[in-house]
């Protein structure tokens, strides 16, 4: 007998995947319950009742969230799989002209005009793609490509840390308010993107070079809310070139800060990925250098 024709093999309910997905993505049992215009009771119910099938805990509550396990992490993947291919099959039966799903992830600070101005033209030359943009960390974004949940991410990386479609070099600057400057206080208050975000270890690192010391004024995971607190007088920071604006001066060697080019921007897809992904790893990779040219930026 094979693994298939097995008697009594657990079939995974899409509902109570859906249940789950919603939990995660919510961090919190009673905003998913609303969402799924259900109860908490109810949700809980249906996620210990995928916890049975699995044959693992899936989630753990927190003091004040809840998130996956590892175990959950894998289910997550999966779910999210599988509900998209319900979703296509409904499609397809209702005689939609949907074909393919291309999910893609972006950082805040490429979601510019030009980028959705590309993204709404290959909608319009495409019609049948059904494209699902993501904005996010690259932490995050680069986590859910991982888990099968995007596509085709463009994220900002340490160089080389990872093989990628396409990589352009990431001029990185050092930022002081242009109204009220930071670095001559003592310790120097940092502004910074949450622990294991990137750039903070290397402004921790040069401020100690440095034999200075230093605060951590200031965190956010949002790229606006760091530049104004940097142009606020909060503190200094590390940003790249492109995030620059007037309310900023630069630092540098007479400050003692080094140069910092240790990062690059990567777009990342499958070798399986559909041709679609493909095209439109394309069109993001053009536009960038199209940018790249206009300002001058050379390769580092």
């Amino acid at each position: 007998m094979t693994a298939s024709e097995k008697p009594n093999r657990a079939l995974f309910d899409l509902d109570l995947l859906r249940a789950m997905v919603m939990v995660a993505d919510c961090a919190s049992f009673t905003t998913a319950a609303a969402r799924l215009h259900s109860t908490q009771s109810t949700i809980s119910q249906k996620i210990r009742r995928l916890e049975e099938v699995a044959g693992h805990p899936l989630l753990v509550r927190g003091n004040r969230d809840v998130h996956p396990t590892d175990a959950g992490e894998i289910v997550l993947g999966h779910a999210r799989q599988l509900l998209a291919l319900n979703d296509q099959l409904l499609e397809a039966l209702a005689g939609t002209t949907v074909a393919v799903t291309v999910r893609l992830g972006v950082p805040e600070d490429f979601v510019s005009a030009a980028t959705t101005q590309l993204l709404g033209a290959f909608n319009r030359e495409h019609p049948q793609v059904k494209l699902e943009v993501t904005s996010g960390l690259s932490r995050d974004l680069a986590h859910g490509y991982d888990h099968g949940e995007l596509d085709l991410i463009l994220v900002k990386q340490r160089r080389h840390s990872r093989a990628a479609v396409a990589c352009w070099p990431e001029t990185m600057v050092w930022i002081d308010s242009a109204r009220n400057g930071c670095i001559g206080l003592d310790p120097v208050p940092l502004v910074t993107f949450p622990p294991r975000g990137l750039y903070r270890d290397d402004i921790i690192d040069a401020i100690e070079a440095l034999g200075r010391r230093w605060r951590i004024s200031f965190t956010s995971s949002s790229l606006s809310g760091i530049q104004g607190a940097v142009a606020d007088g909060m503190g200094i920071s590390l940003l790249p070139a492109r995030a620059l604006s007037r309310e900023h001066t630069v630092l540098g060697a007479e400050q003692g800060l080094p140069p910092i080019d240790t990062f690059e921007i990567a777009l990342l897809h499958r070798a399986t990925a559909d041709p679609l992904v493909k095209m439109l790893a394309m069109r993001l990779g053009e536009l960038l250098n199209h940018e790249r040219a206009s300002k001058n930026v050379t390769p580092a």
